[in-house]
């Protein structure tokens, strides 16, 4: 029960005490809501063991659902999509912001919950963006859903769909958030089936239909049209399919231009200018991988361990002397970026962004939380590194 634990531990007592009104979970222990947070959480954790399993199961099920918004992604998720975004400011914490959306706006919960799925894919290999018509309103109307419904149906072979079509944004490397619309699809899989134990204990097989999940977005300023879903053979298929349905347009097959990084910049000597309000205190290249340009069977790769006192540059120099890579003959074809910055707060050591950059599409950024995204690509760009439209692949 340790999502369970992360709960009861991390949430306001009063966010506890919302959650078990509303839900009607009676705890076989009286909990004093107001005492000491720590006291609360003890008791309950306890009174939350003497369950039976029905009323547990729930708890875990919600608490893990909850739990996965309380974190900066799943904050930047929801207040993607509320109207008002004070009210969730207002709350003490990432656990409580996300529970209070859980129990006063279910549904906008599970639309964020569909913002962190397709935002998590964003630039993966799931994930692919094409070029569409700008300042468009997408069709909401039951007919033009309906359509789009039943193309869905004929491709997959799919008998039940359902459509989450909502509004949200997505912030910006410079700052601003973008507006968009997402559709969220849910269809239903071929019958399969699974291994499970009968209420008698004997282990049976049960049939089943599983449902898979997509996702699109459409961006009105730019026209960008991207798509989420395992299966990559039908991602610009089910594109055509809500360019035709839901935009009214004829989908012309172009896709979003390639994220470019080029490491020629780092082969000599930089100094990463940075602004003051960012609060970067350094920026250091760890390592480098070279590849001489007349032999692409070799490579070599320099590395600058905590410890030392050299950049990558100077101790290049130094060991190889006439035959520093670095000088000449040789191309970077990966490179580590450690971008550290000031300590906040009481805190007594600030947090350290580590970039992988691999040459020409591929970037850790995708990985790291919306924030560290947001800076890391700023600064990528400035310095001349990565190119190309925002919201292209990374690998």
């Amino acid at each position: 029960m340790a999502s369970v634990t992360s709960f009861i531990r991390n949430m306001p007592a009063s966010s506890l005490q919302a959650y078990f009104h509303h839900t009607g979970i009676e705890l076989p222990t009286e909990v004093d809501w107001e005492a000491p947070e720590p006291e609360v959480a003890r008791v309950t954790l306890r009174a939350v063991d003497e369950l039976d399993d029905e009323a547990r199961a729930r708890i875990v099920n919600d608490a893990e659902r909850v739990s996965a918004l309380a974190d900066d992604a799943g904050q930047t998720a929801l207040y993607s999509v509320i109207d008002d975004r004070t009210v969730l400011d207002d709350l003490a914490n990432g656990h409580a912001r996300s529970l209070w959306m859980f129990l006063n706006e279910p549904i906008r919960f599970r639309h964020a919950e569909e913002v962190r799925y397709t935002d998590e894919r964003r630039r993966g290999r799931s994930w692919d963006g094409f070029i569409g018509e700008p300042n468009l309103d997408l069709r909401r109307d039951e007919e033009s859903i309906d359509a789009f419904k039943v193309a869905l149906r004929e491709r997959f072979a799919s008998n039940n769909i359902h459509i989450d079509i909502f509004g949200r944004y997505r912030p910006t490397f410079d700052g601003e958030d973008c507006e968009l619309v997402q559709i969220a699809i849910y269809r239903e899989g071929l019958l399969d089936d699974f291994l499970a134990f009968d209420d008698a204990g004997t282990l049976v097989r049960r049939a089943r239909r599983p449902v898979f999940e997509a996702a699109m977005t459409y961006e009105p300023a730019t026209g960008v049209i991207e798509v989420v879903a395992n299966d990559r053979e039908s991602r610009e298929e089910m594109v055509r399919f809500m360019a035709r349905d839901l935009l009214g347009i004829e989908f012309q097959s172009e896709k979003v231009p390639f994220r470019n990084y080029d490491l020629d910049v780092l082969l000599h000597p930089f100094d990463f200018p940075t602004e003051p309000e960012d609060g970067v205190e350094s920026v250091e290249v760890k390592q480098l991988r070279l590849m001489p340009i007349d032999n692409v069977g070799e490579r070599v790769t320099l590395e600058c361990l905590r410890k030392t006192d050299r950049t990558i540059w100077s101790m290049s120099a130094e060991r190889f002397g006439a035959n520093d890579p670095l000088a000449g003959g040789w191309v970077a074809t990966q490179a580590k970026l450690s971008i550290k910055f000031q300590p906040k707060g009481d805190a007594k050591r600030g947090r350290t962004l580590p970039l992988t950059i691999t040459m020409p599409h591929g970037c850790n950024l995708k990985d790291q939380t919306e924030e560290e995204q947001l800076i890391g690509e700023k600064y990528l760009r400035r310095w001349g590194i990565l190119s190309g439209a925002d919201g292209a692949v990374v690998d």
